[in-house]
């Protein structure tokens, strides 16, 4: 899982939290790092990144991420509005003069472009940092929100810029389907979608099939915490998706998840589940032309 013209993006997400997700991503990325295979594991779960549990990186580089958001000299601003009208968001609102409403920015620059008389400039504003370091011959970058933030995208992009030209990249995506993770999947190479054999886990796999699809990410399927249920695998062989691993369910795998521990290290049955993932998965690469 390689290329020697750049770094081959794989995304792990989820259509929602809980499947397993994160153990999956810092797995392969372990195992990737064990074969001697230059790996880097990003985590663009920037709300909650938690692969730090289980690598336990030395942090070497810290620094902030953010946007950039106008700033409004009233001296200049005549109310004309069209900022306001430019801005989809509503993050700049025009009574008499133009008001900012920082939180609600993305920082695409519209109200700027939009004034005719000079009166918006930009500022920078912070909304989360950007850690890097190492987890023995694995790259480690990860990206924390400031309390309170509702702007991730801005920093996972700041996270991904942080992606090194050659190698595997392992970008571990938020759950769901919202923004934040079109932000994290829409460049990668391959997507693993990890999922778990519940109605819930199938229902939000359904959501997060159709964004892939709507985006036109080649992926595959992971069912984790795999038991008698096979909801999941009728619906991959209906849909032609392809089911790349099915990870038993084992309580071994919980204890030492709840202790901070990577089962890949302390449950045999799981790292033989992984090591076949990672071996379907090149297949898989491979398959789509990489």
């Amino acid at each position: 899982m390689s290329r020697v013209d750049g770094a081959f993006r794989i995304a792990v997400a989820s259509g929602k939290g809980g499947t397993g997700k994160t153990t999956v991503a810092v797995s392969l990325a372990v195992l990737q790092a064990q074969q001697e295979e230059p790996v880097q594991y990003l985590d663009c779960d920037v709300e909650e990144p938690n692969g730090h549990i289980f690598l336990k990186p030395a942090i070497e580089e810290t620094e902030e991420a953010g946007i950039l958001i106008p700033v409004v000299d009233p001296a200049l601003c005549d109310g004309c509005r069209k900022c306001g009208d430019a801005c989809e968001f509503h993050a700049i609102v025009v009574p008499k003069k133009a008001v900012v409403f920082p939180e609600l920015c993305h920082g695409c620059g519209g109200c700027l472009r939009a004034c005719p008389t000079g009166a918006i400039t930009e500022a920078f504003r912070a909304v989360g940092v950007v850690e890097c370091g190492k987890a023995g011959r694995l790259s480690f970058v990860q990206g924390l929100l400031n309390i309170g933030e509702a702007m991730a995208p801005p920093l996972i992009r700041a996270v991904k810029k942080k992606i090194q030209p050659t190698g595997l990249a392992l970008l571990d995506a938020p759950p769901g389907t919202a923004c934040a993770v079109v932000t994290t999947v829409k460049d990668a190479d391959y997507v693993l979608l990890v999922t778990e054999p519940t109605p819930f886990g199938l229902n939000d796999l359904k959501l997060a099939v159709e964004l892939m699809r709507s985006l036109g990410r080649p992926f595959g399927v992971v069912v984790n915490r795999a038991c008698g249920d096979d909801s999941v695998r009728r619906y991959c062989r209906e849909e032609g998706l392809a089911l790349l691993a099915e990870i038993p369910d084992d309580r071994a795998v919980a204890e030492s998840y709840s202790r901070g521990e990577l089962p890949l290290d302390t449950v045999p049955s799981f790292r033989r589940a992984l090591e076949q993932l990672k071996e379907t998965l090149s297949a898989a690469c491979e398959a789509v032309g990489r």
